[in-house]
């Protein structure tokens, strides 16, 4: 039987697509800005349809072209790490300029749809592209404070949401940011921690110290306190109308302490084992501290 090569192209451009955007990265992304969404909704019948959409195709975007600039600037060092030469620029199946193009349309596309939901959820998405691919990128290579100036194109989804709700950015929004802004630093430092050697061979710094050391893991236990902390402001009713129950707080501080724990093991065993453990932990806490807070939010 005869293949058909139309057929192939297709699931390959399919394939090399979701390569290139990141798309699980993507998808994740794209739920801290729904649920920021749901968050700054009036009521849970209030929300339209429409914009959920719009921001979900938009923040996709968002992130997808981040990512495939990301990849077009770091092509060269991508196809000296084992976890990304199979990437289709690294690998040469796709032409940095083939990428470029994807990458520029999706910001325009991105931006539009954005801009179409109010003028400042457009703005901060062109932040997130600019800080994301002109400072934190080139930054990799030069300094571990390249993971700080990560943290805030990775900490504006949850805001996004916000603002694009409520075309507004005050203390609420501000609160989601500081959360997923806090959170950005054990993650990534997990990340850093058990992919050590790869990133060694592209010349990353990615721990704060540059080794996978005591001071590192202290660091990591200090900036998951602090998300602890951020993430239970909005029981202080101190925090505009973002606000959780005394019941949310709860769950949500047993949520926190569980990723502490995990962090806390990462110092005691320092192996590359227990930082994987704690990025699973970490993904699965940010998921699990949003679903809680729009939860409260319908239930109160």
């Amino acid at each position: 039987m005869e293949s058909n090569p139309t057929s192939f192209s297709v699931v390959k451009t399919y394939h090399d697509f979701k390569q290139i955007t990141k798309a699980g990265l993507a998808v994740s992304v794209v739920f801290s800005s729904l649920a920021g969404y749901l968050l700054g909704v009036d009521e849970f019948f209030a929300f339209s349809w429409k914009t959920l959409f719009m921001l979900a195709i938009g923040g996709y975007c968002m992130v997808g072209a981040s990512n495939a600039f990301n990849q077009v600037i770091e092509k060269d060092l991508d196809a000296l790490m084992d976890r990304t030469k199979n990437r289709p620029v690294a690998s040469g199946r796709m032409k940095p300029n083939v990428a470029l193009l994807i990458a520029s349309l999706l910001t325009v596309i991105g931006l539009l749809i954005l801009y179409f939901i109010n003028p400042k959820t457009a703005l901060f998405g062109a932040i997130s592209i600019f800080l994301y691919t002109s400072l934190y990128t080139p930054l990799k290579t030069s300094t571990p404070l390249s993971v700080f100036v990560g943290a805030f194109p990775g900490a504006i989804p949850f805001m996004l949401g916000w603002v694009a709700a409520t075309n507004q950015f005050g203390i609420e929004a501000g609160t989601l940011f500081l959360i997923q802004f806090f959170w950005q630093f054990p993650h990534f430092w997990a990340i850093g921690w058990f992919l050590y050697e790869d990133y060694e061979k592209a010349g990353f710094f990615m721990l704060p110290t540059g080794k996978r050391d005591a001071a590192t893991a202290k660091q990591i236990i200090l900036y998951t306190i602090w998300l602890i902390i951020a993430s239970l402001l909005p029981v202080l009713g101190r925090t505009g109308q973002l606000y959780i129950s005394i019941y949310a707080g709860v769950l949500v501080l047993i949520l926190g302490l569980w990723m502490l724990l995990y962090a806390v093991k990462l110092y005691k065993q320092r192996t590359a084992k227990a930082a994987r453990t704690l990025m699973l932990v970490s993904v699965s806490y940010i998921t699990l501290l949003q679903i809680i807070y729009i939860i409260d939010k319908f239930l109160r």
